[in-house]
């Protein structure tokens, strides 16, 4: 039988919330490249002596809050995912060499997984609201089947953000509150849920819930770690910042994609 995907106006609603969350963690993104004049999450694998380096943090800093605004706009939100897909995916790129150098280097592996959330919440996005037909060239990253490959690359990446939580365990306890009693177990804790949520994504086990409670835990991590900092050093610098507004994003783009499950089901009138 017939998948019946709800119509364009259904879809607008029931995106508003996460849309806005995601574009506003982009903008954020933007400005911080912006007022530090660096590449931001990547700017360690961009070589210093790459010419205008600088200029193209600027750029990449306008593209970013010029496109985020661009998200919140009916009008502009086509051209605005196939602008921002790509570049987030040159991001993820220039980011993989530091996957083999040096080698299985587990923090590597964490950073380029925050890369790739972004990337499956854009392509989300990119799915269902660039505008481009089923004639395009790029006809494979829309609709159902560019949703797939969103999916697959939030499930997959999730996976090394989990095991980070044990390969660094000390570091991931420090950041837990030191008012929650079994830190440790906070840390185990988070660790595992990343792990579940992705296999639960990647393997269409209550994918849609697996993906949202993925959101609620960043959303959590982010309220009870980050913005404590923020509010008592405003003036932290650009490290505590850019944790915090990474954060933020990846928490967005959590709920986009957990949202991209609903988008996408069939009328409970209509099954499939």
């Amino acid at each position: 039988m017939t998948r019946i995907v709800p119509g364009p106006d259904i879809v607008k609603r029931s995106s508003q919330a996460p849309l806005i969350f995601f574009a506003a963690g982009i903008i954020g993104l933007g400005v911080l490249a912006l007022v530090f004049g660096d590449f931001v999450e990547v700017g360690q694998t961009v070589p210093a002596w790459i010419p205008g380096r600088t200029i193209l943090a600027y750029a990449s800093g306008v593209v970013m809050v010029l496109g985020g605004i661009g998200l919140l706009s009916a009008r502009t939100s086509g051209l605005s995912v196939r602008i921002l897909l790509p570049f987030l995916i040159i991001g993820f790129l220039v980011q993989a060499p530091t996957l083999v150098v040096p080698p299985f280097a587990e923090v590597s592996w964490e950073s380029i997984g925050e890369i790739a959330l972004l990337v499956s919440g854009m392509w989300v996005l990119f799915a269902t609201r660039s505008g481009l037909g089923q004639g395009s060239r790029f006809a494979f990253a829309i609709g159902e089947r560019g949703l797939r490959i969103a999916r697959i690359t939030f499930g997959l990446w999730l996976i090394p953000i989990g095991i980070s939580h044990f390969a660094y365990l000390q570091n991931t306890v420090s950041l837990v509150p030191a008012w929650l009693p079994f830190r440790k177990g906070w840390a185990y804790l988070g660790g595992a849920g990343h792990i579940a949520a992705g296999l639960g994504v990647l393997f269409s086990v209550v994918p849609r819930l697996a993906a949202a409670m993925e959101a609620g835990m960043l959303a959590v991590f982010t309220v009870l770690v980050w913005l404590p900092r923020i509010a008592a050093t405003p003036m932290g610098g650009r490290g505590l910042w850019t944790e915090f507004v990474v954060s933020w994003t990846i928490t967005a783009a959590a709920w986009v994609m957990a949202d991209g499950f609903a988008a996408s089901a069939p009328s409970p009138d209509h099954p499939v």
